[in-house]
């Protein structure tokens, strides 16, 4: 699980720039978004992130007939997650100003970056 820690550290090193960078951006703008917005998005990217590279390794142990089937779970697992994050962040929660959409968008793209780059990175890794 050395590989685990490692992107656990990768994730909170991005998490902790994302809210750090996030802070400064916002208290020096004059924006209708709050900073409590932009910590439950990124709050909630990183349990998806965090998830879907626990079962990805989770299955990268197992027998090799099934670390496809894992793969594939854990990418679909993330994509729906993220289908129902959108539902409820745009349509229950009604958060559609222009900004909180580009809030939403850079935290999804830097946390789905950054653990679909780590799995590619473990698959290149393996021994096919």
């Amino acid at each position: 699980m050395n590989s685990f820690k490692k992107f656990l550290y990768i994730l909170f090193v991005l998490d902790l720039t994302l809210a750090i960078t996030g802070y400064f951006i916002l208290s020096f703008t004059d924006q209708s978004i709050h900073y409590n917005d932009l910590l439950i998005l990124l709050i909630v990217f990183s349990v998806i992130a965090f998830t879907t590279v626990f079962l990805f390794l989770k299955g990268q142990t197992k027998e090799t007939k099934t670390q496809t089937f894992f793969t594939l779970v854990a990418i679909s697992l993330k994509f729906l997650l993220d289908l129902i994050l959108v539902l409820i962040w745009f349509a229950i929660a009604k958060k559609s100003l222009i900004t909180s959409v580009i809030i939403f968008f850079v935290l999804y793209l830097s946390l789905t970056l950054t653990s679909v780059f780590f799995i590619l990175k473990e698959l290149k890794k393996k021994f096919l």
